[in-house]
């Protein structure tokens, strides 16, 4: 049996620490809201697919946007999410959701990307489906429901590990679908159904969906060419991924000179996905300026400059480093035995008082003939 690859440091205590610590949810959801002005939803509503829900902090804000600019308009929203911790955290943030648009189905699944888009696995007789009608009107109640729920779900969301790539995987595929009970007669139409068709999306979020490392091949095809899939006509992805084109990797090359994870951009992938998938419908929208290339940064107290920099900003600015970078466990764990990791952080903090990270977008969508023909009539 072939040992796993050693895997990043993505424990919760790193996750927690980094999503305080920097502006990136806000920054990604910023960016990420902004393709809610394209989408042009159609009976019997708007569809969202979130392909890496985590504990929804991003999904969140987006779906504060997209009320803004849809207040009336039924969605169903479904989270894709392995981690049954993530979708704790991200369950509890939905009861003002629920409250502010009552008019939502959220849906959560632990399924692989295929299989996720199509809330459909590829043995349907081992699928665990729940129903959760959410009674009352209020976001306490909602709260309340939802807190019950959490330990159910805790044994539709063990996982095992993968031999292969260390990664985890689920043992059950499961699907969670959860909507107010005073607007079910609403949304009917779009609560999902295991024995439906399967869903087309209008919008697809994929923010870090792959391992930045991970060959290039792969990542098209077990995660962006299933999500392309999944577009209804006039749907839009937007993939959102690390460049290292910041002081961030500066820091982790301090330590490690070769280290060079941010192999493949966003034409790389898109080409991939054009050579993967014979599918003319769709398109690459091209990108520039902010809409391209954007940064998040650490939040440092106004008294932390070059010539004060506190040890808890070193610490978490080394682990958002890290955290980025995708550095595995072990040589993690050597280099802060060896005290590299605190010399590498100063160095590029002297110079660089605001460490920043720059991410980069693409968006795919699938071309919407109707739009097109209306377009094409209205200058005939």
């Amino acid at each position: 049996m072939t040992s796993p690859r050693p895997r990043f440091f993505d424990t919760r205590a790193a996750y927690i620490l980094f999503a305080n610590a920097t502006t990136e949810k806000a920054v990604v959801a910023e960016r990420v809201g902004r393709e809610v002005d394209y989408l042009h939803p159609r009976p019997p509503g708007l569809r969202v697919f979130d392909a890496g829900m985590g504990d929804a902090s991003v999904l969140t804000q987006v779906l504060r946007k997209m009320h803004t600019v849809f207040p009336h308009i039924p969605w169903t929203v479904v989270g894709k999410e392995i981690s049954i911790e993530d979708v704790r955290q991200a369950l509890v943030k939905l009861p003002d959701r629920f409250y502010e648009h009552p008019e939502m189905v959220f849906v959560v699944t632990n399924m692989r990307f295929r299989e996720a888009t199509r809330l459909c696995p590829d043995d349907a007789s081992r699928l665990r489906w729940r129903d959760i009608p959410l009674v009352g009107s209020t976001a306490h109640e909602f709260a309340s429901q939802i807190q019950d729920l959490l330990e159910v779900l805790a044994d539709d969301w063990e996982v095992t590990t993968s031999a292969k790539t260390g990664n985890p995987m689920y043992v059950h595929p499961a699907v969670v679908v959860i909507y107010r009970a005073d607007h079910e007669f609403i949304l009917r139409s779009l609560i999902p159904d295991p024995d439906g068709p399967p869903p087309e999306y209008d919008l697809v979020i994929a923010a870090q969906p792959y391992r930045a490392a991970a060959p290039l091949e792969s990542k098209v095809r077990n995660v962006v060419a299933p999500l392309a899939a999944s577009l209804r006509p006039g749907g839009r992805l937007i993939g959102i991924h690390s460049t290292g084109r910041d002081p961030a990797l500066e820091i982790i090359r301090q330590v490690w000179p070769d280290e060079n994870p941010f192999i493949h951009g966003a034409k790389e992938i898109t080409d991939e996905l054009r050579r993967q998938v014979d599918d003319p419908g769709l398109e690459v929208v091209p990108l520039g300026g902010e809409d391209a290339k954007f940064r998040f940064e650490m939040h440092y107290l106004p008294s932390e400059g070059s010539e004060h920099i506190g040890t808890s900003s070193v610490l978490a600015t080394w682990n958002a480093a890290a955290y980025v970078a995708q550095i595995d466990e072990k040589r993690l764990s050597e280099a802060m035995h060896s005290g590299a990791w605190e010399d590498a952080v100063r160095r590029v903090m002297e110079r660089e008082p605001r460490i920043w990270f720059e991410d980069e977008a693409y968006v795919i969508v699938r071309r919407d003939q109707e739009v097109a023909n209306s377009a094409n009539a209205a200058t005939d």
